[in-house]
Order: C-alpha cells, then sequence, then structure tokens
C-alpha cells in the first residue's frame, strides 16, 4: 500500500485547497503513486491519468468546485480528479460492476459536471454552462479541459467559433501531450508543434539564459515571466482569431507555472485559453517510454510491467481477436487489390491496422478524430474508383451516422465499415458500448449488414464485404470471449453467398435464430432444449427463405443479438415473419421471441457478468425459452422444450 500522508487528508476539493502551496508537490508525487497502484490493480486508462496529476491539483485547488464548473474532455484524464473528489477508496473498484465508472458521470458526483466518454464535448457543454450562469446572474466560472487529439475534431472547432463571439466568461484548457490514444496526425498537430519550437520564442529564451545566468535571485522571476510572455512572442494565434484570449505554452507539470497562471486568468473576463504542456505517462518510467502501450492497461506489476508479464500491444492480443483477424486480412486484401485504401479515425493499433500501415504507408489514412471526415473521405475516394475500408469502433460510427446515410448510402458508394467493438464491450460502460449499430444500419437503405460468428466467417465477411459494389458493414465484438468458438480464419479472401444463412444444428420444436456473437450461446443452450439453431450471418439482406423454412418447421422462433432491441435483426425477423405471412403460403405461423439489449443504456461491468445479467447467456435463453413456452395457452405444444429442459 502507497505511503500517502498528506494526500489521506485530502477528502473533498476543500481540503485541498486548505494547503499551502509548497505542499502541493509532495501532494502530487502521492497522488501519482496511488494512481499507478490502483490503475495495476483494477486496469484501466493509465498514461493519459498519470499526464494530468499537477493539472487536476491545480485546478481544484484554484478554482470554487464544485460551484465553479470543471468540464473533462472524453474522461481518460479524470482519475486524479476523482480521487481528489471524494472517490479514491472507491477506485478500487473502478470500471467493474456496481463501481465506479471509468468516465465523469453526472449520477456519480456533484464534481463531474458533464457526462463523458466521446472526444471533443467539452467546450461545447462548458460554453451553454457559462451562458446559462450569465443569464442567471451567477458568478460562477466554467473551464473546460481538453486534449490535443480531441481538439483536433471538428466539433471543438465549432464551440470555439461560436464561444468567440458570444462574450461568455469560459477558459478553455488545451492539455497538449502531443498524442491521442494512438500518435498525433494532422495540420493542427503541426500547428501546435510549431507553436512550441517557434524561432522567436526559442531565440528570447535562450537570450534571456545568457542575460540571466550571472544573477541567480533572477531566474524564478524570469521563469514565471517566460510563462506570461509566451503568447506575446507567437503572436496572432489560431487561438486568438477565434476571438480567444491564448495565453501559454506553460508547463503542465510545474505547480509553480500552472498556479499562478491560473489564478490571473480566473478572473478575466470573456473567452480565454490556456495551452499547457504535459507528458503522457508522466512519473512512470514504462509508461512515459511507451504511452500508447500504457494508455489502457489491464492488471498488472508496476514493478514488472506489461510487456515483462507477456502481454501484448492491442494489434496482437489474443485477447482481440477479430481485431487480429481484421488487420490480417486487410494486409492479405491490399496485396491482392491495388484499389484498397485504409482509414481510420485516430485507432490505428486499437483497430488492428498497425501492420497495414507499416506495410503500406501509402494506402493508409489515419484522419483524426474525425469520424463524420473519415466516411465522407472514404466517399470521394468510392467515387473515383477506389475501395475504401474504414475501421471504426460501432460506438464513435454513431457520430457520422449523417455521412453514412447522406453522403454512402444515398450514393450507393462501395464503402466498407470495419466495425469493432459491436455489442456490449464490458468495462467502459454505456458510453461505449455498441448497442444501437445494427438498429441504424438496418433502417439504411442500400447497406448489406454481416454479424460474423467466429473467426473464419469474420474473414469471408469481410470479403464479402469488399466484393459488395455498394456500402457494407461487418460488425464483431471485441475480443473472443463472447464467441467461445475457436475456428481458424486461414488464408481464404473468398467471399460468402450474399444473405444466406445455415443451419448449425437441427432440433424440434424451437428454432434459434443466432446473430453474430450469440451463435456460441444459441447452440449451448439448444443442447438442453434440443433446439434449431440457425447462424443467420446477414441482417440485411435477411434470409427469408431460411426465416420461412424454419417458421413453418417449428413452434418457437427466438431471435438472438447483443444490440437493442429496437429496431434490431430481431425486429427484422419479425418484419420477415409479417412478408411471409401476408404471402398467404401458410407458413410463418410460429411465434417469435426476441432476446437482445433492453431500451436501456447498460452499466459497465465485465462481458460475461452483462451477458448473464442481460439473460443472453445460455442460462438465459433457457430460461426466457421454458417462461415463454410455460405461458402459452397449450402445454402440449411445448412438451418436448419441457421435457429437454
Amino acid at each position: 500500500m502507497t505511503f500517502s500522508p498528506l494526500l489521506d487528508t485530502i477528502d473533498t476539493p476543500a481540503d485541498l485547497r486548505k494547503l499551502e502551496a509548497d505542499k502541493l508537490p509532495q501532494l502530487a508525487k502521492e497522488l501519482r503513486a496511488c494512481l499507478i497502484e490502483s490503475v495495476a490493480r483494477t486496469g484501466g486508462h493509465l498514461s493519459s491519468n498519470l499526464g494530468t496529476v499537477e493539472l487536476a491539483i491545480a485546478l481544484h485547488y484554484v478554482f470554487d468546485t464544485p460551484e465553479d464548473r470543471l468540464v473533462w474532455d472524453v474522461g481518460h484524464q479524470t482519475y486524479a480528479h476523482k480521487m481528489l473528489t471524494g472517490r479514491r477508496a472507491q477506485m478500487e473498484r473502478l470500471r467493474m460492476k456496481g463501481g465506479l465508472s471509468g468516465f465523469p458521470r453526472r449520477s456519480e458526483s456533484e464534481y463531474d459536471t458533464f457526462g463523458a466518454g466521446h472526444s471533443s464535448t467539452s467546450i461545447s457543454a462548458a460554453l451553454g454552462m457559462a451562458v446559462a450562469a450569465r443569464r442567471k446572474n451567477e458568478s460562477r466560472r466554467v473551464v473546460a479541459v481538453i486534449g490535443d487529439g480531441a481538439m483536433s475534431a471538428g466539433m471543438a472547432f465549432e464551440a470555439m467559433n461560436n464561444a468567440g463571439v458570444t462574450d461568455s466568461n469560459v477558459l478553455v484548457v488545451l492539455n497538449d501531450n502531443d498524442m491521442s490514444i494512438s500518435r498525433p496526425v494532422g495540420a493542427f498537430n503541426k500547428y501546435l508543434a510549431r507553436l512550441l519550437s517557434g524561432r522567436t520564442f526559442n531565440a528570447a529564451r535562450r537570450a534571456g539564459e545568457k542575460v540571466l545566468g550571472v544573477a541567480p535571485p533572477l531566474l524564478e522571476f524570469a521563469r514565471r515571466a517566460e510563462e506570461h510572455v509566451k503568447g506575446m512572442l507567437t503572436p496572432g494565434t489560431l487561438f486568438e482569431e477565434f476571438g480567444f484570449n491564448y495565453i501559454g505554452p506553460i508547463d503542465g507539470h510545474d505547480l509553480n507555472a500552472l498556479i499562478p497562471t491560473l489564478e490571473n486568468l480566473k478572473d478575466m473576463k470573456g473567452p480565454r485559453f490556456l495551452h499547457v504542456i504535459t507528458r503522457k505517462g508522466q512519473g512512470y518510467r514504462l509508461a512515459e517510454a511507451d504511452p500508447v502501450l500504457y494508455h489502457g492497461v489491464g492488471r498488472f506489476s508496476p514493478e514488472i510491467g506489461i510487456e515483462a508479464q507477456g502481454e501484448k500491444t492491442p494489434d496482437s492480443d489474443p485477447s482481440l481477436s477479430y481485431t487480429r483477424i481484421f488487420g490480417d486480412w486487410l494486409c492479405d486484401m491490399a496485396a491482392a487489390d491495388s484499389r484498397l485504401i485504409g482509414i481510420t479515425p485516430a485507432m490505428c493499433e486499437g483497430s488492428g491496422m498497425a501492420r497495414f500501415s507499416t506495410l503500406y504507408p501509402d494506402r493508409y489514412y489515419d484522419v483524426g478524430i474525425a469520424e463524420q471526415h473519415a466516411l465522407t473521405f472514404a466517399a470521394g475516394l468510392a467515387c473515383e474508383g477506389m475501395k475504401p475500408v474504414v475501421a471504426i469502433y460501432s460506438t464513435f460510427l454513431q457520430r457520422a451516422f449523417d455521412q453514412l446515410v447522406h453522403d454512402v448510402a444515398l450514393q450507393n458508394l462501395p464503402v466498407v465499415l470495419a466495425i469493432d467493438r459491436g455489442g456490449l464491450v464490458g468495462a467502459d460502460g454505456p458510453t461505449h458500448h455498441g448497442a444501437l449499430d445494427l438498429s441504424f444500419l438496418a433502417a439504411t437503405p442500400n447497406m448489406v449488414v454481416m454479424t460474423p460468428s467466429d473467426e473464419r466467417e469474420c474473414r469471408a465477411m469481410l470479403s464479402t464485404a469488399f466484393q459488395h459494389d455498394g456500402p457494407s458493414a461487418v460488425r464483431y465484438p471485441r475480443g473472443m470471449a463472447a464467441t467461445k468458438l475457436s475456428v481458424p480464419a486461414g488464408e481464404s479472401l473468398d467471399p460468402l453467398p450474399m444473405g444466406r444463412g445455415e443451419i448449425r444444428r437441427c432440433g424440434k420444436t424451437v428454432a434459434l435464430l443466432a446473430f453474430g456473437s450469440m451463435l456460441a450461446p444459441a447452440l449451448e443452450a439448444a443442447e438442453i432444449l434440443d433446439a434449431t439453431v440457425a447462424n443467420m450471418r446477414f441482417v440485411k439482406p435477411l434470409d427469408h427463405a431460411l426465416i420461412a423454412e424454419l417458421a413453418r418447421k417449428h413452434s418457437l422462433l427466438v431471435s438472438l443479438e447483443e444490440n437493442s432491441l429496437i429496431g434490431g435483426a430481431g425486429s427484422e425477423v419479425a418484419r420477415a415473419l409479417e412478408e411471409i405471412r401476408a404471402e398467404g403460403s401458410g407458413e410463418g405461423e410460429a411465434v417469435l421471441l426476441r432476446l437482445g439489449l433492453p431500451d436501456c443504456f447498460v452499466e459497465h461491468g465485465e462481458h460475461r457478468e452483462l451477458l448473464a445479467e442481460l439473460g443472453l447467456d445460455a442460462a438465459g435463453i433457457i430460461r426466457a425459452v421454458r417462461h415463454w413456452s410455460q405461458r402459452r395457452d397449450s402445454p402440449g405444444e411445448f412438451q418436448n422444450v419441457r421435457e429437454n429442459s
């Protein structure tokens, strides 16, 4: 257990504000050690949080939180904030079922003023709060903390464009650690680098050091003055053009610079912008050396580290098998077809594109945190005969729904969406669950939507999508734990028959229609129920012939999906049954039971725990079928189910 005598006295920011300023560096040291120890036990986001320890201390020390509003972007950088706001004891259950969220949540603490999980929302939210305070004649201050990666997204610039003309009292703190999740990209990052390496500033700094070198008592004054004049030596900055009073850059790990600067900014009026430089992984040697590897970690020993324990990067981690399969397929298909272009919105490693980016750098595009741009960029490529493949997490695809509909699907362009983290993702919780994609994809005209149930099927579906002359999506879950099916992916690039499912087990009375990850629990439940199991494969186009056959031979059909029940795969099955019945063929009289995610935001926890709680494991499927059979008016119709249960 970390020795933290000073940190032990801090239960709220009010306690923090009672400390003398010279005690704060020691507090930062204790807080950082406690953070490393805590995340090593639970897993979570490490590098980014280590980089904001001093910033969190300074903000809560200077501002009267929670009366003053502190809005954190994304949430990857809020663990120190949580520990300073009365939640240190709860960190032992971080990201576990019933425990603390890994992101800010309004329902969790009054200090979490705005919920986060996706990037680039903080300036918009803070501006709204500042405008509301002014309308209510309240004097509270509002601070938005945003990272340089999140600043590359269009929404952040939309907010700044608005804030600069409202004259609202909002302070934006740019936490610039030269990182997002992957290495930063784009012109904005290059602009920040120029701010830090400009000849004018560096020349002035060197001259000041030379002149003041013989007068040690003046060095401290010069160092502090340096932080205040940097803005003057980089005139006409982009932020000033947006209407912000720009200050910086300053060292985000130097509390002696941070605190007086924030004190000065606190009572200034209008939009203000403080540029703070931090280091991702600060204070932990291994994380400093590889901040990408230590961005999101499982449990590990702080003394040994991750790599020494045999853990791997996201691109090769066995727990991310579908991601790896996609990465292997991408490289193989690129070798076979020079038209393939790979695109990711700032998720190179997480989406399995690291090897592709090395092998085909001229066909790899990381567009930054810009999901909307990613899809329309892909649409433009497709217009000119290229075959773009966009690797994107399900939860982030939500941000580009308009571009999917308007720019890709409406024009029927051959864009492949490789959608990772479909379904429940576990510890990251409701902001990151891929719970809605099948619903909005199925509702989009021209889309082909596929859900692989094993490794080989995933590869075949990616080939099917690539060869399809229109928009298509292959949606796969995080890891392989949900499927429990180990089928070697192989090396084939052959496609599947379009819109065709398959029977995986023949049974009686009950037919389980499994989509994607639900095949494994369906097969397990079927052994008890003596049920037929259909691997549906396609959500769209749905295999109507297979559904008609199943409806003719069974009394109960059960659709299974790791997606919202509203508008999802089960809804498509219901629609297919309606059409079959309307045709008057005498088929389709079977009852349909739909199992999937309920109409609520599912909390965080281990994936298997969440599936069990929602009745989407084998035991839950069996329980649902038994319950349904007991409610029927004709018990004999389900005699086989009861006997085999």
